[in-house]
C-alpha cells in the first residue's frame, strides 16, 4: 500500500533511529545506572523504617510514588533494550562490543529492579494493601463531592439520574477489594458519571491520577514480572559470551554475573509451551548445556588458568619469566570472583571458588604424581593460593617417600613399599659420598700430609706417660698454623681449612637423611596415630571371618591387617640407612690398599682446633653489618668426622688421645693464671691492664665453650652410628645374627627371612 519512496524513507528512519540509540546507549546506561541505584537506596530506606501514625498518609504516599518509580524504570529500560536489540536482528545490522556491553548493563538494571522488589516483597506486600486502601479512599472523596453536587441540583432528569447512579455503583465498587473486576466496573461507571460537567477541571484529573495508580498498585508484582520479563534473550545469546568477557576484564563488578543468569533463566517458562519437539525437556536441555558451555569458555576455564599462572610465576619469581609489573601489563584483582555466592541456573549452583579449587587440586595432585621431585613447589603453591585468593585447598596426601629425588620403590603398590622409601634418597647420598671420599682420600695421600700425621702419631706415642696420656693441644694448634706454610687459595683459606669443609659436606649428606628419616616417621606417625595400641593389634580379617561376613569384607579387613602391619613396622624402623651408609663404605676404607687412612685419628685435634676458628669467625660476623658467612651452628663437621671415625674403626684409637680432656685441661689452666694474675695486678690500679685481663679471660671462656659444644655435637652424632661398638664387636653380632637365621631355615621359617631379605 505504499510506494517504493515510502518503503526507503522508513528504512532511512529505521537506520537513524537505531544509529542515534546506539551512540546514545552508554549516556543511557550511566544515566539509568544512577536512577535505579537511588532508586534502591530509597527502597531501602523507606521499607526499613517502621509505621508512623502521626504521619501513616504521608508514608504511604511516599511508598506508592517509589514503587510506582520503580515500575517506569522497569519499563523505560525494558523498551530501550527490547527496541534496540530487536532492530539490530531485524534489520541484521552487527552490534559493537560497546552496544552489546551497554545493553548488558541496562538488563542487569533491569533484573535489579526485580530482584528489590523480590528481596522486600514481605514489606512491599504488606504495604500494597495499606497503599490501595487509601487510593480508594482518595477516590471516594472525589466521587463523594460530585455525588454531593448531583444531589444539591434540584434539576432532576433521566440523564441526571443515570449519572448520579453510575457514581453510587463505583462507591459501591470502590467499597471492598481492589480486584480487576470492581475496577472495570468502576471504569466503566465513571466513563457515564463524568459527563455533564459532574467533576471540576481539577478535580477530574487528579481522580484519574488516582485510579491510574490504584490500577498499578493492585497489579504490581504482575506489573514487576512482566516489564522485567527478560526471556527476550533467548533469541540473542550471542550477546552472553561477549558479556562474560566483560565480567572477566572488570572483576570488580563480578558480583552482576547473578542478576545475567537470572535473566536467563527467565527464557524457561516459555520453552515449557514449545511445540515443535517432542518433549520440551530436550530444548531444556539443550539451552542449559550451551549456555554452561559458554560460561566454562569464557569465565570458569580462564580464571582457572589464570589463577594456576599467578600462583606458578609468583612461587618462581626468582626465574623472571614474565614481566610481572602492574603498570605495564596492567593488574586484575581475580580474589573477588571467590567472594561469590554460588550462581544458580536451572536445578544447578556454580560455586566459582569450589570449581577453582577443585581445578587446582586435581591438577597439583596429577602433576606431582607425575613429577614428585615438584612437590614443595605445589605445596608452595597451595599456601599462596591460601594467602592471596582464600582457597582451602585439599594437601596431596602422597606416599612419605614423594621427595626430592623422583619416583622410588617397586610398583607393586605403596603400602607394601614404604620401606624402601628412602632408597632413592640413599641412592642419592652414597653417590655423593663418593665423589667426596675420593677427595679425602687425595688429601690424606699426600705426602705432606701423610709424613706430618706419622710424625705426631710418633710423638704421641713417645711422649705419652709425660703427658697424662692426653695428645698436647700446643700440637695440635701448631699443626694448624703450620699447614698454612704449604699454601691458601686466594680467598685465605688453607689446605686443613679446605678438609674441614669437605668433612662438613660428608656429615650434612648423612644430616640429609636423618631429615627425611625423620619427615618419613612423622608421615608414618601421623598414619598410625588412630591406631589405640602398637603393641597389641587385633587381627581383623579372622574375626570377620568368625563374624561369618561377606567375601567383600574379608578382603577389606585383609588389606586394612596389611596396612597395619605395613605402619607398625615402619614406626619402629630404626637408623637402617645409616648402618647401609655405613656397612657400603667401611670394608673399602678399612682394606688394606687404602692404609694411608688409617692415621685419620690423629687429624681430628688440628681439624677441631681449625673448626672452633672458624665458628668463632662466623658468630662474630652476626653482629657485623656485613654478614656474609655469618653462622650460629654448624652440626655437619661433627656427624663427618663420627661417621669417618666409624668408617675407620678408629673411635678407640681417638678416644686414647683423650684431646677434649687435654683442651679442657689447658684453657683451665690458661683461665686459672689469668685470675691469679688479676689478683695480683688488682693494687696496682692499672685500669688499661685489668681491662686487657678481663678480655684475655672471656675470649679463653668462648674457647672452652665452643670446644665443649663440638664434644657435646661429637658425642651425640657418635650416637647414630652406634660408636660404642668396635668393629671386632660387630662381627661377632653378625655371627650371632647368622646363627639366628641358620635355626630359622633349620626350622622352616628361612623362606619367609629370605623374602623378607630380598626385599
Amino acid at each position: 500500500m505504499l510506494d517504493k519512496k515510502s518503503l526507503q524513507a522508513i528504512k532511512a528512519q529505521r537506520d537513524t533511529y537505531l544509529l542515534h540509540k546506539s551512540q546514545a546507549l552508554t549516556k543511557d546506561v550511566q544515566s539509568y545506572y544512577v536512577f535505579v541505584t537511588s532508586w534502591m537506596m530509597k527502597m531501602e530506606a523507606i521499607l526499613s523504617r517502621g509505621h508512623r501514625s502521626e504521619k501513616l498518609a504521608e508514608d504511604l504516599n511516599g511508598r506508592c510514588n517509589i514503587f510506582l518509580q520503580g515500575i517506569l524504570y522497569a519499563y523505560s529500560i525494558s523498551t530501550i533494550i527490547k527496541t534496540t536489540m530487536n532492530m539490530y536482528m531485524s534489520m541484521q545490522r552487527p552490534m559493537t562490543k560497546t552496544s552489546v556491553k551497554a545493553l548488558c548493563r541496562l538488563v542487569e538494571l533491569l533484573k535489579a529492579v526485580e530482584h528489590t522488589f523480590h528481596r522486600r516483597s514481605m514489606v512491599v506486600a504488606d504495604s500494597v494493601s495499606h497503599i490501595t486502601q487509601q487510593l480508594q479512599s482518595q477516590a471516594l472523596n472525589a466521587i463523594g463531592t460530585a455525588k454531593r453536587r448531583v444531589i444539591s441540583d434540584k434539576k432532576y432528569s433521566e440523564q441526571r439520574l443515570d449519572v448520579l447512579s453510575s457514581l453510587v455503583l463505583a462507591e459501591n465498587a470502590l467499597n471492598g477489594p481492589s480486584t480487576r473486576e470492581r475496577r472495570l466496573a468502576i471504569s466503566l461507571a465513571l466513563s457515564v458519571g463524568t459527563q455533564m460537567k459532574t467533576f471540576k477541571d481539577e478535580e477530574l484529573l487528579p481522580l484519574q491520577l488516582v485510579l491510574k495508580k490504584l490500577d498499578l498498585m493492585s497489579e504490581l508484582k504482575e506489573r514487576v514480572r512482566l516489564q522485567c520479563d527478560c526471556s527476550f534473550l533467548y533469541w540473542h545469546r550471542a550477546v552472553f559470551p561477549i558479556y562474560l568477557d566483560d565480567v572477566y576484564d572488570n572483576a570488580v563488578d563480578s558480583a552482576r554475573l547473578h542478576y545475567m543468569f537470572t535473566a536467563l533463566r527467565d527464557c524457561v517458562p516459555c520453552m515449557l509451551h514449545a511445540k515443535h519437539v517432542e518433549s520440551c525437556d530436550q530444548l531444556l536441555e539443550c539451552y542449559h548445556e550451551e549456555i554452561m558451555d559458554v560460561f566454562h569458555e569464557h569465565l570458569l576455564d580462564k580464571l582457572c588458568k589464570d589463577i594456576e599462572k599467578d600462583l606458578r610465576l609468583s612461587v618462581h619469581t626468582h626465574l623472571k619469566l614474565d614481566d610481572r609489573n602492574p603498570f605495564k601489563v596492567g593488574l586484575k584483582d581475580l580474589a573477588h570472583f571467590f567472594s561469590l555466592k554460588p550462581v544458580r541456573f536451572f536445578n544447578r549452583f556454580v560455586d566459582i571458588k569450589a570449581y577453582v579449587t577443585h581445578y587446582l587440586d586435581q591438577t597439583f595432585y596429577n602433576l606431582t604424581t607425575v613429577a614428585l621431585h615438584d612437590w614443595a613447589t605445589y605445596s608452595e603453591m597451595r599456601n599462596l593460593a591460601s594467602q592471596r585468593y582464600g582457597l582451602s585447598m585439599t594437601e596431596a596426601h602422597l606416599p612419605s617417600q614423594t621427595l626430592e629425588q623422583g619416583l622410588n620403590g617397586p610398583r607393586g603398590g605403596t603400602s607394601q613399599s614404604w620401606a624402601l622409601s628412602l632408597l632413592p634418597q640413599v641412592n642419592f647420598t652414597y653417590q655423593f659420598l663418593r665423589k667426596k671420599f675420593y677427595i679425602f682420600s687425595q688429601f690424606m695421600y699426600d705426602e705432606h700430609i701423610k709424613s706430618r700425621l706419622i710424625k705426631d702419631i710418633r710423638f704421641y706415642r713417645e711422649t705419652k706417660d709425660e703427658s697424662d696420656q692426653k695428645y698436647p693441644f700446643d700440637r695440635a694448634e701448631k699443626f694448624n698454623r703450620g699447614i698454612r706454610k704449604l699454601g691458601i687459595t686466594p680467598d685465605g683459606q688453607s689446605y686443613l681449612d679446605q678438609f674441614r669443609q669437605l668433612i662438613s659436606q660428608i656429615g650434612n649428606a648423612m644430616g640429609y637423611v636423618r631429615m627425611i628419616r625423620s619427615g618419613g616417621l612423622h608421615c608414618c606417625s601421623s598414619a598410625i596415630r588412630f591406631v589405640p595400641d602398637l603393641e597389641d593389634i587385633v587381627n581383623f580379617e579372622e574375626m570377620v571371618k568368625e563374624e561369618g561376613l561377606s567375601e567383600e569384607t574379608q578382603k577389606a579387613a585383609s588389606v586394612l591387617d596389611a596396612v597395619l602391619g605395613d605402619l607398625t613396622s615402619n614406626s619402629a624402623e630404626g637408623t637402617e640407612y645409616f648402618k647401609k651408609l655405613v656397612g657400603v663404605f667401611a670394608p673399602e676404607f678399612r682394606s688394606a690398599k687404602n692404609m694411608h687412612l688409617r692415621n685419620f685419628y690423629m687429624i681430628v685435634p688440628p681439624l677441631a682446633v681449625n673448626f672452633v676458628e672458624h665458628s668463632i669467625g662466623c658468630k662474630e660476623k652476626l653482629n657485623k653489618k656485613n654478614k656474609s658467612g655469618a653462622a650460629f651452628t654448624d652440626d655437619g663437621f661433627a656427624m663427618g668426622v663420627a661417621y669417618i671415625l666409624k668408617l675407620l674403626d678408629q673411635y678407640l684409637e681417638f678416644d686414647s688421645l683423650h684431646w677434649f680432656q687435654a683442651v679442657r685441661d689447658k684453657y683451665i689452666k690458661e683461665m686459672n693464671a689469668v685470675v691469679k694474675e688479676q689478683s695480683v695486678q688488682a693494687t696496682s690500679q692499672d685500669e688499661k691492664l685489668l681491662q686487657t685481663m678481663n678480655l684475655t679471660q672471656k675470649r679463653l671462656e668462648i674457647y672452652l665453650q665452643e670446644f665443649e659444644l663440638l664434644h657435646f655435637s661429637l658425642s651425640s652424632a657418635r650416637i647414630f652410628f652406634r660408636a660404642d661398638k668396635t668393629a671386632a664387636e660387630e662381627i661377632q653380632e653378625k655371627r650371632d645374627r647368622g646363627e639366628g637365621v641358620n635355626k630359622a631355615f633349620s626350622s622352616g621359617k628361612g623362606d619367609c627371612w629370605a623374602k623378607t631379605f630380598w626385599v
